[in-house]
This record gives C-alpha cells, structure tokens and sequence, in this order.
C-alpha cells in the first residue's frame, strides 16, 4: 500500500475535510482503510451518541498508525535485503 493514502486520512481527519475524506474512501485500494473511514463518517453524520463517534474516529486513527508503521517496517526490511 502506499502510504499517501495513510498521510492524507490523517490530514483530512485533523483538518475535518469529511468530502475528501469520502473521495478518498472511494480511491483506497486498502478496503480496511476504506471501511474504518465508511464506519467513522456514518457515525459522524447520523449517531447522536458522541462516544459512539468517538470510538469509530479512534479507531480510524490507530489504523492509520498502525498501516503506517507496518509500511515502515516492511521498508526498512527491504533495505536491508538490498
């Protein structure tokens, strides 16, 4: 995966750009970082229960931690190999 797509749902959710945020979901080739960005605006648009939006937002973003340190990982393996 390319970590563009980590970077700009991290910007974007900092930056409560939620239309971007949604073209991203669409233009992801990653379907979890697809599906936490679906789970987490619907919760945002329709759940009144503001813990419920808080949960789908934090688990967007210990995703994005994760795929981001797991790309880091994977890099670093790489160069070594090389």
């Amino acid at each position: 995966m390319d970590s563009v797509d980590y970077d700009r749902a991290l910007y974007y959710t900092h930056r409560s750009e939620w239309d971007n945020l949604l073209i991203l979901m669409v233009r992801t080739k990653d379907h979890f970082l697809a599906k936490k960005i679906e789970h987490f605006l619907h919760a945002y648009n329709f759940e009144k229960d503001y813990m419920v939006i808080e949960q789908h937002l934090y688990s967007l973003l210990r995703y994005i931690d994760h795929a981001n340190s797991h790309l880091e990982e994977q890099q670093e393996l790489s160069a070594n190999w090389m």
